[in-house]
């Protein structure tokens, strides 16, 4: 026993005492914001300032579903940057890296490598007919995965030669971090990516339900709120966090419902190689078509209806409500236990009121995992269009093979009668 107790002595492992203090993040509320609230309370103020950014963000947000898929893309990226920033800011300051040689490159390398290998997948899967058409990617397409195993393995490399004595133990767990965050971060927003493309609705409605939870636990957390939930979070209630519950699957169905009637929202989104767009026109799967469904006879009484008009995505709208306000919050949680362990407010101070970007999206990337997940295993079924592409891009005499034995199958299957032979 009291050999175990040197031995761990030696590993050196910190308690929360042994973390250092992190300087407080500055205050980065705008001036005439400050002037304008200067007579209310502090908590009142921080309501004003929360509601307002939070209106700025969401009419941002919007203004970038306008603009398009694309653009969605671009944010879905820049946010996967910051997030990873603000949590390798961190760890460079919590374990004071200032003196590690090559931390920063490499980190940085690595978050290029992750994100080269995940976009060149998303590439050869989603825009084959534009590679076939250029000789210069069809090569870094053809070797794309032993390229990403290449630069990964230089960064791995690099690693080594840059260990110096007495600072392994150090050098390890900021890589161990480097790596964590990538996979918390790089991942999770590529699942967001596919989850755009097999339709902006299932990337909006995931999306807007952890915003809405987020509010709505907050205002009945805020004006209602009196038994804590969680130690983690101890401004969390449990009449915030079942109002929000309410709200967020009242809310879903209902968006749902507009989302649903528009092919921009529920077609996959597509690339174009002959306009070098996106498009999203198609025509709507079962999913969003209109049915009818017969009310249940314990809800007949209170509504008065016996049968309701109404899409099927909406009934599964309220599967991803019911997690995004019952299971989503647990990444929060998860965050505020980081945020804990490491004495620190909030992940940065980017967003006055709220924190960094990492404190409003700590929930989607636990979203974008289950919304994913749903898809593969109780939605998306065969994809005739995606394997048409796939196909197109084969050798003529692998496509003629393709032909014969699909042609030898509907005969026998009896859909196409044999060819006479004189």
């Amino acid at each position: 026993e009291v050999d175990l107790e040197e031995r761990l002595g030696e590993l050196d492992l910190r308690n929360d005492s042994d973390i250092p203090d992190i300087p407080p993040p500055t205050d980065s509320t705008p001036e005439i914001l400050k002037r304008a609230l200067s007579g209310l309370s502090a908590r009142w103020k921080n309501w004003w300032i929360r509601g307002i950014l939070t209106l700025a963000m969401i009419s941002g947000f919007f203004l970038t579903i306008y603009l398009g898929s694309f653009m969605l893309m671009l944010l879905v990226l820049s946010i996967q940057v910051k997030c990873y920033h603000e949590i390798i800011t961190i760890g460079y300051r919590v374990y004071h890296s200032y003196d590690l040689p090559w931390f920063r490159s490499l980190s940085w390398y690595f978050l290029l490598c992750v994100n080269y290998f995940f976009y060149g997948e998303t590439v050869a899967d989603y825009f084959a007919m534009f590679v076939q058409r250029r000789e210069q990617l069809q090569f870094l397409i053809r070797y794309h995965r032993f390229i990403s195993f290449a630069l990964y393995l230089t960064g791995f490399c690099m690693f080594v030669l840059s260990l110096v004595k007495k600072h392994y133990r150090l050098q390890f767990y900021m890589f161990a971090w480097t790596h964590v965050t990538l996979l918390i971060t790089v991942t999770q927003s590529h699942l967001v990516i596919q989850n755009l493309f097999e339709g902006m609705i299932w990337f909006l409605v995931p999306i807007s339900s952890v915003i809405c939870n987020d509010i709505t636990a907050y205002i009945f957390g805020f004006f209602f709120g009196r038994t804590p939930l969680i130690k983690l979070s101890p401004k969390k209630t449990w009449e915030g966090f079942i109002g929000g519950f309410f709200s967020t699957v009242v809310f879903g169905f209902i968006f749902s419902y507009f989302l649903a009637q528009h092919q921009y929202f529920v077609c996959p989104v597509e690339y174009n190689s002959e306009t070098n767009r996106f498009v999203t026109e198609c025509e709507p799967s079962e999913l969003f078509q209109m049915k009818k469904y017969s009310v249940p006879p314990l809800l007949q009484a209170v509504l008065g209806w016996e049968r309701v008009n109404m899409y099927p995505f909406q009934m599964h709208s309220i599967a991803l409500s019911t997690f995004a306000s019952l299971i989503g919050p647990f990444g929060g949680f998860f965050a505020s236990g980081f945020k804990r362990a490491f004495k620190i407010k909030d992940f940065a101070d980017t967003i006055p009121g709220h924190g960094g970007i990492m404190d409003r999206f700590d929930c989607q990337y636990l979203m974008a995992t289950f919304v994913h997940v749903y898809i593969t295993s109780f939605i998306r079924g065969p994809n005739p269009s995606k394997l048409l592409k796939q196909l197109l891009i084969l050798q003529p005499e692998q496509q003629l093979s393709v032909y014969k034995t699909l042609k030898s199958h509907l005969t026998e299957k009896g859909i196409l009668q044999p060819s006479l032979r004189g």
